[in-house]
């Protein structure tokens, strides 16, 4: 009896433990820091073929990094779809962002999932997208690219810790997709300082990977 006793106690605690992650999970607003997700839209405009955004990826817009998006992190984790009294942007408000984020779409599809956790009004959350991303100088050797290259990831985290002083290379890391150069994600702190990744969110790319030139 002592023994089921102990069972049932040690499963209550289980599920007692679970239900505060997810309360955790869900609970916008609660989170320790930002990414900054910024995409290289040829590379994703190359994987999505007919497919992709024709306002992003039509031929002669010559489109380079986009804001995927600002995520709010947990230390380890993240939270993402969370519950929250702001009301969803208008059309409108999503189709302002299409010049920062590439589409109205992914502007939309952003606050959804993510947006809603920082706790902010979408209207904020935009804005705060927009200064974030003004934040940081998109090296001008990656800006000029008129060819395909295929480099390391070191490369790319050098030349932006370059252009950007205040950012080390714990604080970027650099993700592929299918070989091909996918996002820089830079993390930042609720008021978009410089600060370090925690070790769920450093995955950079292992050798070298193609980074097609925009179009």
């Amino acid at each position: 009896m002592r023994t089921l006793a102990l069972l049932a106690a040690l499963l209550l605690l289980s599920v007692s433990a679970t239900a505060q992650s997810v309360a955790r999970q869900s609970a916008a607003g609660q989170f320790d820091y930002y990414v900054l997700s910024l995409s290289w839209s040829p590379s994703w405009c190359r994987a999505e073929g007919k497919d992709g955004d024709p306002g992003q990826c039509a031929l002669g817009r010559r489109t380079d990094f986009v804001v995927h998006g600002l995520w709010p992190q947990y230390e380890r984790g993240w939270p993402q779809d969370c519950r929250s009294a702001a009301r969803d942007p208008a059309r409108r408000e999503t189709r302002a962002m299409a010049d920062v984020m590439g589409s109205s779409g992914l502007a939309w599809y952003q606050w959804k999932k993510h947006g809603r956790c920082s706790g902010l009004s979408a209207q904020d959350y935009f804005k705060l997208v927009r200064d974030a991303a003004q934040t940081i100088t998109i090296p001008d050797v990656l800006r000029g690219l008129d060819r395909d290259v295929r480099l390391p990831a070191k490369v790319i985290e050098d030349a932006f810790i370059e252009a950007n002083p205040g950012l080390t290379r714990d604080g970027i890391t650099v993700t592929c997709r299918d070989r091909a150069l996918q996002e820089v994600r830079i993390c930042m702190t609720s008021d978009l300082e410089p600060r370090s990744c925690a070790p769920d969110t450093s995955q950079d790319c292992t050798g070298s990977f193609l980074m097609p030139a925009p179009r």
